[in-house]
């Protein structure tokens, strides 16, 4: 029987300790689960159907305070035959490619974090701000709002949804437009697919964005922002540089030498002013090749005071940098734009291929140089020599698309 209006908000309202189960399909439901009918539209502080969909997939968001989450999904239909992709939030990659039989149903469970711009307000008279000073074109970001968003792909068959706060640890990523969650197709980040490669112990929460550098994301209040969440035992991953770089951004450029290392220290510190892990990653190369096929070198500074940091810091480095240049001198000059945004036009940024590459070296690295958040990783083993081909990763493409290119380059 569902329950009344009055009864299932406070049910949400409820979700940060305990469990709650939305019934999607017509089948028998547990005792305080709440059916969903097909035509039920989410509203502010509810639950339900976004207006967004499409013939191969469909968006479900549930109110909910911020934190992390278990969701479990039920997969499978009475008649229907299914293969599901599941999204988080802003595209953020948890599950691909769930297969049921007609009759067949199956469980899986994810981490998902949920986040809202929101500080707690600076003292009367002191620096700061009650809220990350968001961009425009984070407007209406499922990133930043009250609720936790799930996106089904593919051919989907969802019986139900199950949700349930965790406490867990948290990878957080701070970083610019080659980490962030990008929000619409066809441009895609390795930290948006990171997720899928973890077991669901251990959940991501990544607030790099588009455009930012070290002393951005600083005053924008974003580092402040994950550091207000952040707990003993977590990780901070950071990587920046590609924006950093550019004298021509005078109030954000950072010398290699000098003003960058330092910036990176500061990061470094802070994280583990809290308990957390800091661990450092070296910004990914340009797709440039020069006559003899070989990628050239638009970092190299940055990536050595990356490096140069991490050791002189005993912070564990990913050197993204290095594996992105072997993946694309692997693929080739021919094949290497079909791992990039806007059908290879973009140099710099990837397309959902790519981004699985990147996150796979990231995922390779953790299992190498982490021993703490090695036993989490889920993926076989990936080497940058000998990347998989697209047609054996495919990932059902999101329901957003935009012709906007990320910020930076």
């Amino acid at each position: 029987m569902p329950l009344s209006p009055g009864l299932a908000l406070l049910m949400l309202a409820d979700a940060a300790t305990a469990p709650v189960t939305f019934m999607l399909a017509d089948l028998p439901a547990p005792s305080g689960s709440q059916p969903v009918a097909p035509d039920h539209a989410y509203s502010k502080g509810g639950y339900g159907y976004e207006p967004d969909a499409a013939d191969a997939g469909f968006l479900f968001s549930i109110a909910i305070p911020e934190g992390n989450y278990r969701v479990t999904v039920r997969f499978g239909d009475k008649r229907a035959a299914s293969r599901t992709t599941v999204k988080a939030e802003s595209r953020r990659l948890m599950l691909r490619n769930i297969a049921t039989r007609a009759g067949q149903f199956r469980e899986a469970s994810f981490l998902v974090n949920v986040r809202t711009a929101a500080l707690v307000p600076p003292p009367e008279n002191a620096p700061g701000g009650a809220s990350v000073r968001l961009k425009p074109r984070e407007a209406g970001s499922y990133t930043w709002d009250e609720k936790l968003t799930l996106e089904f792909l593919g051919q989907p068959k969802v019986a139900s949804i199950t949700v349930a706060p965790a406490d867990v640890p948290t990878i957080y990523l701070v970083g610019d437009s080659t980490v962030t969650d990008q929000r619409a197709e066809p441009a895609a980040s390795w930290g948006q697919m990171l997720p899928a490669m973890l077991d669901d112990t251990v959940a991501v929460a990544n607030h790099a964005e588009s455009g930012e550098t070290l002393k951005s994301f600083l005053t924008a209040l974003r580092f402040d922002k994950a550091l207000s969440r952040m707990t003993a035992g977590d990780w901070l991953f950071i990587q920046f540089g590609h924006n950093d770089q550019k004298q021509q951004w005078p109030q954000t450029y950072v010398d290699p030498a000098t003003t960058y290392p330092a910036y990176l220290r500061t990061y470094i510190a802070e994280a583990r002013r809290r308990g957390a892990h800091p661990v450092l990653v070296t910004s990914p190369e340009r797709r440039n090749f020069d006559a003899a096929g070989r990628i050239t070198d638009t970092l190299g500074a940055y990536a050595d005071a990356v490096r140069r940091v991490a050791k002189e810091e005993g912070v564990p480095l990913i050197d993204l940098n290095a594996d992105s240049r072997t993946i694309y001198e692997a693929l080739g000059p021919e094949v290497a734009p079909t791992a990039f945004n806007d059908g290879g036009a973009d140099k710099t940024h990837h397309n959902n291929y790519g981004a699985w590459l990147l996150a796979s070296a990231v995922a390779e690295r953790i299992r190498a140089n982490i021993p703490t958040l090695a036993p989490h990783i889920s993926l076989p083993a990936f080497s940058p020599a000998a990347p998989p081909s697209a047609e054996s990763l495919a990932i059902a493409p999101s329901i957003a698309r935009s012709a906007e290119r990320p910020a930076g380059n």
